[in-house]
């Protein structure tokens, strides 16, 4: 006989896994909190800043480049008048110098022709006198007339002109008569920007320049304006200067002059600035980027360039409502110029902007999201 109260296993299955079905649909979803905003807390806020967009006349950066020259006004070519041989050098190129400075100590067979004549002229002058003293003597007694003593007082006269003369010779060549050489001393004081002597060297009169002098209290600085460039360059236009040895550094100043002529070798047309370089940090030969400062008929809202972020090639400001309330929002550029940015797009003149630790902020909000 058989059991017909034992239910096939297949059949209790299906009935659990209906049971399991129809509870499951009677448990409610868990809910989803909601996130938290990012908020400053008063550690952080305390190394912040927060700026304001400014409307301002547009200006934009032109870029050019340029080389830093001496002052041709205040440059020194000296060239020897007597032909001689250098002895000793005491200056090198780059050196910085004094006026009076000896430079060199030169041998010269000028100079022995100067001491003789020196020594020959005090001769006759002593002889001179003495002939003086004699004719004004006899002109007193009588003896002689005026046009003798006259005569004799014009030879002496004469003579000591000439000894002045040879003296004179002496002193512009600095002679030493212990040393038996002239003495080539710096006719002004600034740095030695080329040397084209040593020791053992022969040199002629009136021949090539010995050595260069430069004042570089101020210097010149030549820009090279290209075709595409000329019609927005013009004097009196401020531009800074940036290079390479002082990164963190700039320097301003104005256009003075543009030539009219163009640069055959470079083509280019030339302009030029006159800068103060009163700690001579800029070198005669430095290559400059300048960027020259043009001015647009327009207004815009600006913004401090250094305030934004760039991140996945778009630019982006972080905008400050309040504590808990930051906004990471994109902003579109409509031109550079001078440290500034202006912009066209994405900022009102009423919003606030983080312009210190904005980019650790930027990073905070991203991950936050994340």
């Amino acid at each position: 006989m058989k059991n017909t109260s034992l239910i096939p296993s297949t059949i209790l299955s299906s009935i659990l896994g209906l049971l399991l079905s129809s509870c499951a649909d009677t448990v409610p979803p868990p809910k989803h909190s909601e996130i938290d905003p990012y908020c400053l807390n008063d550690n952080f806020k305390s190394k912040i800043a927060i700026t304001a967009p400014t409307l301002k006349m547009v200006a934009e950066d032109i870029h050019l480049t340029g080389a830093v020259e001496p002052n041709p006004d205040k440059i020194v070519n000296f060239m020897s008048l007597v032909d001689g041989i250098i002895s000793k050098t005491y200056f090198s190129l780059g050196d910085e110098v004094k006026k009076g400075q000896v430079l060199a100590e030169m041998r010269s067979a000028d100079l022995a022709d100067l001491y003789s004549q020196s020594q020959s002229i005090n001769a006759q002058i002593r002889v001179a006198e003495e002939t003086l003293k004699a004719t004004q003597s006899m002109y007193d007694d009588g003896i002689s007339s005026k046009k003798n003593l006259l005569s004799v007082q014009s030879e002496l006269a004469i003579l000591k002109a000439e000894k002045e003369k040879i003296n004179a010779n002496l002193r512009l060549f600095s002679a030493s008569p212990e040393k038996g050489v002239f003495k080539i001393k710096a006719p002004h004081s600034g740095i030695i920007t080329s040397k084209a002597i040593a020791t053992g060297s022969s040199i002629s009169a009136g021949g090539e320049t010995l050595f260069t002098i430069s004042d570089l209290s101020d210097v010149w600085v030549n820009v090279n304006i290209y075709a595409s460039n000329v019609q927005d360059i013009s004097t009196g236009m401020p531009v800074s200067i940036k290079t390479l040895s002082y990164p963190d550094e700039t320097f301003e100043g104005t256009i003075a002059a543009i030539s009219q002529v163009l640069d055959e070798e470079a083509k280019v047309l030339k302009a030029r600035m006159v800068l103060p370089n009163p700690d001579l940090k800029l070198k005669p030969g430095m290559l400059v980027d300048v960027f020259a400062l043009k001015e647009r008929n327009e207004e815009a809202l600006s913004i401090p360039t250094d305030t934004m972020v760039f991140d996945n090639n778009q630019n982006y400001v972080i905008v400050y409502n309040d504590d808990c309330d930051i906004e990471i929002r994109k902003v579109a550029i409509l031109t550079k110029g001078n440290g500034t940015t202006f912009i066209a797009d994405g900022l009102e003149e009423s919003d606030k902007i983080i312009s210190k630790n904005q980019l650790l902020i930027h990073e905070q909000i991203k991950n936050f999201q994340n």
